[in-house]
């Protein structure tokens, strides 16, 4: 996971598929087969079906959409039978119409239907958020603001559903709690019977991380603090954050916010989050804002059809 996001602040780490990631499908893979066999297997297709039957299966989408989750899939039809060989058609990132089909799925009978709908359920849910991602991407074209994502991901899954928003052209926010300081309203909270502000804990975070961390990450970590109102941000920028979260803002106090940081500092990354949907990021984006970040995409888009149909 090379990849550093690095427009004017120090970067978040870009998700992109590789051997780390892949080793990390191949152990959740393992739960996920638990969950539908128990110590037991599918009966219904032992039952029924010979051993040494077997079949080729086309993977289609039944509507358009962003595909994502290709690798993952191939990994996870070779967890549930080591003889199943999922073969992808496209790249994930594609733009794919209803009716393409996206991968080959062969092996022997029993073992293509026990990865059946955990194959699906998994390009599902990513190829999802891919295509609610592109929406968004699509939307903001034509600006110069990029669309991130947040830690609103599902227990386990986060590093998927990250990844299904880079496959969707989006950008990855921190990957969790431990490689960024970001000050949000709660830290806030927690200080401000210390009589510690925004700006104040903006310089605290900064000290903290010269004298706790080598250079090297140090001059990496990311510090952000979150505001919610235009008044604040002054003060805020005079303290020398990376990136200036503001929240739940009107397109009116957006656009206030950039005005004051190009003209007081304009190396600051603007973030603006909150009720960042389809609808309402063109405008958003519009205020001048670097970047936003929602949590939309991995928390409130449909699932894209997805299905296996014999060949």
């Amino acid at each position: 996971m090379p990849l550093l996001d690095t427009v004017r602040a120090p970067g978040f780490v870009q998700l992109a598929w590789d051997a780390e990631l892949a080793d990390h499908v191949a152990r959740l893979a393992t739960g996920w087969f638990y969950e539908d066999l128990g110590h037991e297997c599918d009966w219904t297709s032992i039952g029924l079906i010979a051993a040494d039957a077997r079949s080729e299966l086309s993977v289609v989408a039944r509507r358009p959409g962003v595909i994502a989750g290709l690798p993952a899939a191939a990994i996870v039809a070779a967890v549930a039978d080591p003889g199943n060989s999922l073969q992808p058609l496209v790249a994930d990132g594609a733009t794919v119409a209803a009716g393409d089909v996206v991968a080959t799925l062969a092996g022997t009978t029993r073992g293509v239907l026990v990865a059946e709908r955990t194959v699906l359920n998994l390009l599902g849910r990513l190829s999802g958020i891919a295509t609610a991602t592109r929406r968004l991407v699509d939307a903001v074209s034509g600006t110069a603001c990029r669309v991130y994502d947040t830690r609103k991901t599902v227990p386990g899954w986060r590093l998927l559903d990250k990844y299904a928003v880079r496959a969707g052209g989006g950008w990855n926010h921190r990957l969790g709690l431990y490689d960024a300081i970001l000050i949000k309203d709660n830290h806030l909270a927690a200080v401000a019977a210390e009589g510690m502000s925004a700006a104040d804990a903006v310089r605290t975070s900064r000290a903290f991380v010269a004298k706790t961390f080598p250079p090297a990450r140090s001059s990496a970590m990311v510090v952000e603090v979150e505001i919610d109102s235009p008044g604040q941000i002054e003060a805020v920028l005079a303290a020398g954050p990376d990136i200036v979260l503001l929240d739940n803002m009107s397109v009116e106090e957006l656009a206030s916010c950039v005005a004051t940081r190009d003209r007081i500092a304009p190396g600051v990354v603007l973030e603006a989050s909150g009720g960042i949907r389809p609808d309402t990021v063109a405008a958003i984006a519009g205020t001048g804002v670097d970047r936003v970040s929602t949590g939309w995409p991995t928390h409130d888009a449909p699932w894209l059809d997805v299905a296996l149909d014999w060949r």
